[in-house]
């Protein structure tokens, strides 16, 4: 890890070190979560121990997925992007490793309190108040660092990317704020200082805009630097990304209340977020559209370029994720869909083809570049290519075709009003399809393991070339 092929104008060591943490971290969340998933289709596989339970294992698979592995993936490609593209050094170096070092301690603490049944039970936030204020000061140092980095660039102009980040740091500290104001009554113990149903339009506000800035805005950013770089094209058009970026961030904000149809909330507010949900397919599609655009001319290094493969097949999940959120939030389709596992299949086909697929394009992408080497084997991206998308197509599919069954069974009355089918029923026909999502799970688990082997092999790759290099015997000079 030390061994990073450092430019001297360029801080890229704590680079490196997000970049793999990141891909152990995938290993480790696509683990839980294949357990997880286990015990849905085979409850006994929970052994009755409470600390392995679904229940516990469930967010700890959410966290360790979504803050964990994208986390780390956000701050090392963030910390890596405003450095080439401001063209300067970090403003400080070592700020970025108490980053590093805070998150991961941040990430720890959530392995070891969730198990245990420490949680607030929120989703996305279920971390109890010293954590939370652990990750709002972790945070903010690298919103800090990387604002700091912007404001002493050598450039003019500051890089769409960069405006992602931005957006998404600003909106993660609010959201982060807002929604975990608590009143502590222990150490590990506290209550919302929210009730009822405001308590839960305040924390969809905030558990959607997670989705929305954390896992949409920041690997927009992402996006933006690594398509052009991987094919050797500029962007298609920049004025079309500034469009997606405002309309994004002034769109966004407005959605979380979609998760609330039929509930206590006032109607209007989830006609309005339904509203507002559709409009968002527009520059959702416009941003998609640029990234694929700009391969327009350069299609055949598809063939070859197993990176550019997972950037833009994560394009083409992105734009049907994006389509299918706000089909799912307009009511006749929401009184169907919600509370059914095609919300899952939903959030993992945004979640696995467009989040992790375009984090692995730049992790590839990364660790050549830090390392100054190729990939160990092209061989093996194209497996985990190809291993990752299977297993997402099984996966989705699988809870497609669960979610729309539960949903049609659940509302299916014969001619006395009467139900004509259980709950314990509708259970029991779902199983064959959770069995579905293990192997798909299991698929995406491999790619993972997969993946991790090759960077390994590629820093390893490095290293030797470095030690071979500094024992050639300096040549004589005349």
């Amino acid at each position: 890890m030390s061994n990073v092929q450092t430019e001297e104008r360029y801080d890229l060591s704590v680079v490196g070190w997000f970049s793999v943490a990141a891909v152990i971290y995938l290993v480790v969340g696509a683990s839980v979560g294949v357990i997880a998933a286990s015990e849905l289709a085979w409850p006994a596989l929970n052994f009755d121990l409470p600390y392995i339970t679904f229940g516990r294992l469930r967010p700890l698979h959410t966290n360790t997925v979504i803050f964990a592995f994208g986390g780390c993936t956000l701050m090392g490609a963030a910390f890596y992007i405003v450095q080439r593209t401001c063209q300067t050094r970090l403003w400080s170096n070592k700020l970025a490793w108490f980053t590093f070092w805070g998150w991961n301690a941040i990430i720890v603490s959530a392995v070891i309190t969730l198990p245990l049944g420490i949680t607030q039970g929120k989703e996305y936030a279920e971390l109890e108040w010293p954590i939370d204020i652990a990750i709002a000061v972790v945070w903010l140092s690298y919103f800090f660092n990387f604002v700091m980095t912007v404001v002493n660039r050598k450039t003019p102009h500051i890089y769409v990317a960069n405006w992602f980040f931005m957006a998404m740091m600003v909106m993660i500290t609010y959201l982060h704020v807002i929604n975990s104001l608590v009143i502590p009554v222990g150490l590990f113990k506290s209550y919302s200082i929210f009730s009822g149903v405001q308590d839960a339009m305040v924390q969809w506000w905030y558990g959607h805009n997670a989705v929305g800035f954390f896992l949409t805005a920041g690997f927009l950013g992402i996006m933006y630097y690594f398509i052009p770089k991987q094919a050797n094209r500029p962007i298609f058009s920049y004025r079309l990304s500034v469009l997606h970026f405002w309309a994004l961030t002034f769109g966004y904000v407005w959605l979380g209340a979609h998760h609330l149809q039929y509930t206590a909330l006032p109607d209007w507010t989830g006609s309005l977020a339904a509203a507002v949900s559709m409009a968002m397919i527009i520059p959702s599609w416009g941003g998609a559209v640029n990234g694929m655009m700009t391969l327009s001319g350069a299609w055949d290094k598809l063939r070859t370029d197993y990176v550019l493969r997972f950037l833009v097949v994560a394009l083409a999940f992105y734009a049907m994720s994006t389509f299918e959120g706000p089909l799912m939030s307009v009511k006749s389709v929401n009184a169907l869909s919600h509370y059914t596992d095609w919300t899952i299949g939903h959030v993992h086909s945004g979640a696995l083809g467009w989040v992790v697929m375009v984090s692995v394009g730049a992790i590839y992408h990364m660790v050549t570049k830090l390392w100054k080497t190729e990939i160990y084997s092209t061989r093996l991206v194209n497996f985990h290519f190809w291993i990752h998308t299977i297993g997402i197509v099984i996966y989705i599919c699988a809870m497609w075709v669960s979610g729309i069954m539960q949903g049609l069974m659940w509302r299916a009355y014969d001619e006395y009003g009467n139900l004509v089918y259980s709950f314990a029923e509708s259970v029991a026909a779902m199983h064959p399809y959770y069995a579905l999502r293990v192997v798909g799970g299991i698929c995406v688990l491999l790619g993972a393991i997969v993946m991790l082997y090759n960077v390994i092999m590629t820093i390893n790759k490095s290293k030797v070339k470095v030690a071979e290099s500094s024992s050639q015997p300096a040549t004589a000079t005349a």
